[in-house]
């Protein structure tokens, strides 16, 4: 599953004074599940942006600390800065990244409002896909006036969605706050080769969805025509949900399109890049390659290297880094300088910081079978079943892999780059079952240790032994049921496969077979520990008969393979 993950980006209003911001980046940091990725405070406009990421209910109470630490630092009623604003805490996004969509992210935002006004006595205006007004969609409309002109707004229709009241002493400290959820944006520039901004300007006039004014005559040297109203009449770009201008940077001796996507939905990094090349082809250019601002979602790379691996034939069923591999090679993101994932897909950054302990599965084939090996009862069967499982998986994977790229098989290679796909779903999904199986055992141990001096004591132990038990006879239960889900798929490889790889799709039934009656010996052993009987004898009735199936549709594969080899 997915990890759920969100970004905020707070604008808190102080940009001079770096002990008020270190106070309040130290809340942030504080809260446990929460990385602090970049804090860029500016003197001009007085203002810092602060970029953190993590889990949604830590971020959200990261933010609600850093909220409140600056309305106790900071005093709008002097504050001066080039940036609009009108308060402490001026705006505050909750960003989607992986496992979670925009409009949860919304529903966060607003009950993060809430308890900023409840909870802290601030004004909050709720904006942009948390809005509850159309119009306050658009931040400018929320921010109207800014500080100087929210004592005209508060208390009146155009008051804040929460902690709405006329301007008191307090407002008048903290000022309002706007609130709200956003999608990722995506910060990317495209490298030309040219030297020149005026073409790279209009390559951004092209693409941009703001497109470019409409001219009289259609010359660039026309005067630009205006509507009734007297607003510029603009010909739209081809690229929604996408900013962008060019220019020329000396550090690097060419032009560039620089791009915001606020709308990766509308306008994917991948169809971005390739609508910038044409545009770019069509006077005379080359996009040479593309430099990623700030930090990028992983998937967002993923579908990137998807997008690219298709265009090519070529199967999509390879492990996530040699897909996001592809996306480096087929965008140039390493033109400028070495693509480090770790330091630019803000999952990695925020993984290569996890102080969690090292899974199993993040070890190597020595250390694993080494542990395995050691004083210690896990990892034990039902680990090693659910890797066997894995192992399978991968074999599986590897056949179809090997047949979508085999010669003169071309015209195949959507059809086994889709069971490629399946096997590297089955393969994550037995490889988190890995660890599982372990969790369940130390689980079962928290509960021995638990204190049996009282009556009530031994109640809560055993209460807790019995659920620990259950998980712990569910977790191989599911190990198995994945692994025999495995066989339809080793029956496509051994039987429309490459005939080269005939006995890997052998092997790897044998592995799956190994997978399912392991579970379901682990399976017999935990369930026989419930008080349960009824629960017990279900659980252990189902392990029985997938691993009896299992074993039938292992003899099948195995006659597909031989008949296979001695042809």
């Amino acid at each position: 599953m997915e990890k759920r993950i969100i970004e905020c980006v707070p604008n808190f209003s102080e940009g001079r004074n770096l002990d008020i911001i270190k106070q309040i980046t130290d809340c942030i940091e504080s809260v446990e599940g929460v990385k602090l990725l970049d804090v860029d405070p500016g003197a001009a406009t007085n203002r810092t942006v602060v970029t953190f990421a993590g889990t949604p209910e830590a971020v959200v109470e990261a933010a609600f600390r850093g909220v409140r630490k600056a309305a106790e630092l900071i005093d709008m009623r002097g504050h001066h800065g080039a940036h609009p604003r009108m308060g402490a805490t001026d705006v505050l996004p909750l960003i989607p990244v992986s496992g979670i969509t925009l409009e949860e992210c919304a529903a966060l935002a607003r009950d993060l409002g809430k308890r900023i006004a409840d909870e802290l006595d601030i004004p909050v205006y709720c904006y942009e896909s948390a809005a509850y007004k159309p119009e306050r969609k658009n931040l400018a409309v929320c921010r109207s006036g800014e500080y100087e002109g929210l004592a005209k707004r508060l208390g009146t229709a155009e008051g804040a969605d929460y902690g709405d009241r006329p301007m008191d002493e307090k407002a008048a400290r903290t000022g309002a706050t706007a609130v709200g959820a956003r999608d990722f944006l995506i910060a990317v520039n495209f490298n030309l080769n040219t030297t020149s901004t005026r073409r790279a300007n209009a390559i951004a006039f092209d693409v941009r969805e703001k497109g470019r004014p409409v001219r009289e005559g259609g010359k660039l040297t026309g005067k630009p025509l205006k509507d009734v109203d007297g607003n510029p009449i603009m010909q739209p770009g081809t690229l929604k949900g996408t900013k962008a201008i060019g220019w020329y940077i000396d550090e690097y001796g060419f032009a560039q399109v620089s791009m915001n996507i606020t709308d990766r939905n509308l306008a994917p990094l991948h169809i971005a890049f390739d609508e910038v090349s044409r545009a770019a082809a069509a006077r005379g250019l080359r996009v040479t390659g593309a430099e990623i601002v700030g930090l990028v979602p992983k998937s967002t790379l993923l579908d990137a290297g998807r997008y690219f691996l298709a265009k090519q034939q070529r199967s999509l069923g390879i492990p996530d880094d040699d897909i996001i591999r592809m996306a480096v090679l087929s965008m140039g993101l390493d033109q400028i300088k070495p693509f480090k994932p770790e330091e630019k897909i803000i999952e990695d950054m925020l993984a290569a910081t996890d102080m969690a302990p090292k899974r199993l599965i993040d070890l190597t084939c020595k250390e694993f079978a080494e542990t395995t090996a050691s004083e210690s009862a896990a990892p034990g069967g039902g680990s090693i079943s659910a890797y066997m499982g894995a192992l399978a998986s991968a074999l599986a994977t590897m056949v179809a892999n090997l047949s979508a790229h085999k010669a003169g098989w071309d015209e195949r290679w959507q059809e086994f780059s889709d069971m490629a796909v399946d096997g590297q779903k089955h393969l994550k999904g037995l490889l988190a079952c890995v660890d599982e199986d372990t969790e369940a055992f130390n689980r079962i141990m928290a509960a021995l240790g638990m204190p049996k001096g009282s009556e009530e004591e031994k109640k809560a132990r055993a209460a807790a032994l019995e659920e620990a038990t259950l998980y712990a006879a569910e977790v191989p239960l599911d190990t198995a049921r994945r692994a025999i889900a495995l066989f339809p798929l080793l029956e496509k490889v051994a039987s429309q496969g490459n005939p080269a790889s005939a006995s890997d799709a052998g092997v790897g039934a044998l592995a799956a077979c190994a997978a399912v009656r392991g579970a379901a010996l682990n399976v017999r052993i935990n369930a026989a520990g419930l008080k349960d009987k009824q629960m017990a004898f279900n659980l252990i009735d189902e392990a029985n008969t997938l691993a009896d199936k299992a074993v039938k549709l292992e003899k099948e594969i195995l006659d597909i393979v031989n008949a296979n080899i001695d042809k």
